[in-house]
């Protein structure tokens, strides 16, 4: 296995930074998706959006109306209570 190296991290970090992050904590169903759909709409074709939430329903909740509405789900991670998404706008 090989070890990813500063430079390597730090070039991976800019090619996955969000063009805007939403913060829906605080928020519960159906909330986040919706300020999700909102700010999504409002983005170019290929840009990232980074979610930040912590209703525990918005796990399946915003991850299943990405792969309805036909974008990508490109990292999704827990952060203690909070709920972090990356989503790609595909079309």
């Amino acid at each position: 296995m090989r070890t990813i190296t500063h430079l390597e991290e730090c070039c991976l970090t800019e090619a996955v930074a969000p063009s805007k992050t939403i913060d829906v904590r605080g928020l519960f169903c159906p909330e986040p998706v919706f300020r999700t759909k909102i700010e999504i709409d409002r983005l170019g074709v290929g840009n990232l959006l980074k979610v930040l939430a912590d209703d525990p329903e918005a796990e399946e909740d915003i991850s299943r109306w990405v792969k309805r509405n036909g974008h990508e789900l490109v990292n999704f991670a827990k952060e203690g209570k909070d709920l972090v998404f990356l989503i790609k706008k595909v079309k």
